[in-house]
């Protein structure tokens, strides 16, 4: 597996979008937690997996926490995991960073089983506990 400084994940469930910034260091903290997801509810730092959510006709506005994020953070080596269905827009918009140390991958070209594969899954399911507490609101 190729060490990244840091791991962006970026998806959507039905209205809703998020995203995580997670630092080398607390991924390979995480790493051991999320292959059951039980352990969140008592996770005393949830935001080690979530930075924002917000409806997903804001999502301009996650673009552009990460693309502050991207250029605070110019020296590093990043991977970022993108919702299939945003790939293209979100691909034009860090266009306009120097992309030599930015790996951008669609959420469906994660191989199962890998780190980020399963990391990308604790978002997910975060987002849809989300999405179902407003529908049930």
């Amino acid at each position: 597996m190729k060490e990244f400084d840091y791991y962006i994940y970026i998806d959507y469930s039905e209205n809703l979008i998020g995203y995580a910034i997670i630092e080398k260091t607390k991924f390979k903290d995480l790493l051991p937690k999320i292959t059951r997801f039980a352990h969140y509810k008592e996770l005393k730092q949830k935001s080690s997996y979530i930075h924002k959510i917000r409806n997903k006709n804001q999502n301009m506005e996650i673009y552009l926490d990460v693309f502050e994020f991207l250029k605070n953070h110019s020296n590093c080596i990043i991977f970022i995991s993108i919702d299939n269905h945003e790939y293209s827009n979100f691909i034009k918009f860090v266009k306009i960073i120097e992309g030599n140390k930015v790996v951008i991958k669609k959420e469906s070209q994660l191989l199962k089983g890998t780190s980020e594969y399963q990391a990308s899954l604790v978002l997910d399911t975060i987002l849809n506990i989300e999405r179902l507490k407003e529908n049930n609101a």
